[in-house]
């Protein structure tokens, strides 16, 4: 018998400016720049969101939370990933794990890795082991290297 796994990819990008915060993984991140965005810009958790919606087929994240509904302005972005696993749940899927890459120039963000797993993992009830972020640069290329803009991907396992 076949087993019931399936993969999802997501992806998303956010520009930079200043007066705003930055959100990543659920925590903030003090910076002098932050995401632009309809909700908080937290491209980390978008990318998940994505990720679990585009294993099942189910469309990506501004199918279910369009930037042109009111409801969702400055929105939480661990409210939108806790949606998006109850749809999950819903579907009689469960989250394996989820593997992360966030590029970024600046700021470092590795001291705050560790409270980005906690808060996913919490989210999709899985054990911070199966949550992986990985931060790269841009090496100072594109519009990630120019600082005018973040990136995020995701990829994850589902199972039944």
């Amino acid at each position: 018998m076949k087993p019931k796994i399936k993969i999802g990819l997501g992806y998303d990008v956010h520009r930079l400016v200043e007066g705003r915060e930055l959100w990543l993984g659920g925590v903030k991140i003090p910076s002098r720049i932050g995401a632009l965005g309809h909700s908080d810009a937290d491209v980390l958790l978008h990318s998940i969101c994505d990720a679990l919606l585009g294993a099942l087929s189910l469309g990506d994240i501004g199918q279910h939370f369009s930037d042109q509904d009111q409801a969702y302005k400055n929105i939480d972005s661990k409210i939108l990933l806790q949606k998006t696993y109850a749809l999950i749940l819903s579907r009689g899927w469960k989250v394996g794990n989820v593997d992360c890459a966030l590029i970024l120039q600046s700021p470092k963000i590795a001291a705050f890795v560790p409270e980005m797993k906690k808060t996913i993992a919490a989210i999709l009830e899985i054990e911070e082991h199966e949550v992986s972020i990985k931060a790269t640069t841009a090496e100072k290329l594109g519009f990630s290297g120019d600082l005018k803009g973040i990136e995020a991907k995701a990829v994850c396992l589902l199972y039944q």
